[in-house]
């Protein structure tokens, strides 16, 4: 940036982080759930050793994956946690935007490896639909069940946060993984009732498909993030649209949106206000609107008179 655009024109750096409004966002997570993030991490990492062992004893591959689908539901708590927890730090000289970002590393990580889990659980199902093996179905039944009240559970601790995007990821999740539960139910009852014991690794194959499809989305969403990449719940022709309809805003220029983290959003633009320049109240009035039509929070706009970026669009 040119020593002429940091000072010379008029009102060179307008900034206006929304103080008095953008902390009352939805972007953090309420303390109060700390105990709900606590009580379903106990209760999933206990099932997951549940299912995991009677998997292995049952010689149940639907258990087994359905226990790795329920493991990354762990990491999955634990990750939106520490973000919730990672949101209340304050910045730094050093991290001036805090440790947000933290939870799209981890969300990127977290993806890597149950992409691998299941590719391994994939493998070991087409194996065993060469050659079938008998699983007690009864057991698999059982645990399954279990699986449907702790993953359902689980899911009712986060829905009065529903409107928070974390919280509502949350919960739709642990819905999802309940009626996974139910369709190893369903595989249990063939296996007892007509012997199928080839829907087991059928099922399995069912179950780690579901859980890449859904894994591959976060993968490419943290990765589209990690490189700020605008958040996909935004449109940017309508973020500069908004702009350009903003009283006196003659052109927008150097318009950037990115993810400070999971669920907080950052703006910054250059506004061409050849009339006037920008003063307290507009500034307010811009990052309300963007608060209130976006969910941007952290806005900062920077105005001249005329432009003096015009390399930027």
């Amino acid at each position: 940036m040119s020593s002429t655009h940091a000072h010379d024109h008029d009102h060179a750096h307008d900034h206006d982080h929304g103080h008095e409004h953008g902390h009352a966002h939805h972007a953090h997570v309420p303390e109060s759930f700390d105990r709900a993030f606590a009580i379903g991490i106990a209760l999933n990492a206990g099932f997951v050793a549940v299912e995991a062992f009677y998997g292995w004893k049952a010689g149940s591959l639907a258990l087994l994956a359905d226990a790795g689908h329920n493991l990354s539901d762990v990491a999955g708590l634990v990750l939106a946690w520490a973000g919730a927890a990672a949101g209340r730090l304050r910045p730094s000289e050093r991290h001036t935007y805090g440790f947000k970002r933290a939870s799209i590393l981890a969300a990127f990580a977290n993806a890597l490896l149950l992409l691998v889990a299941m590719g391994s659980l994939a493998w070991e199902a087409v194996h065993r639909l060469q050659a079938p093996a008998p699983a007690q179905g009864l057991t698999i039944m059982v645990v399954a069940a279990i699986g449907i009240v702790v993953n359902g559970l689980t899911a009712l601790l986060f829905l009065r946060g529903s409107h928070d995007l974390n919280l509502r990821g949350a919960f739709l999740h642990m819905l999802a993984d309940a009626l996974v539960s139910a369709g190893v139910v369903v595989a249990g009852a063939l296996t007892l009732g007509y012997g199928w014991i080839w829907i087991d690794p059928v099922a399995s194959l069912v179950i780690a498909a579901v859980i890449v499809v859904g894994t591959w989305s976060l993968l490419r969403q943290s990765l589209h993030l990690m490189v700020d990449g605008v958040p996909a719940h935004l449109n940017l022709v309508e973020v500069r649209e908004c702009l350009q309809g903003l009283p006196g805003v003659g052109a927008v220029h150097d318009l950037h949106v990115w993810a400070m983290g999971t669920s907080e959003v950052a703006l910054t633009a250059h506004l061409v206000m050849p009339a006037a320049p920008a003063d307290d109240a507009f500034l307010n009035a811009a990052a309300q609107t963007l608060r209130e039509r976006f969910g941007i929070a952290h806005v900062t706009l920077q105005t001249s008179r005329t432009p003096v970026m015009t390399a930027c669009v």
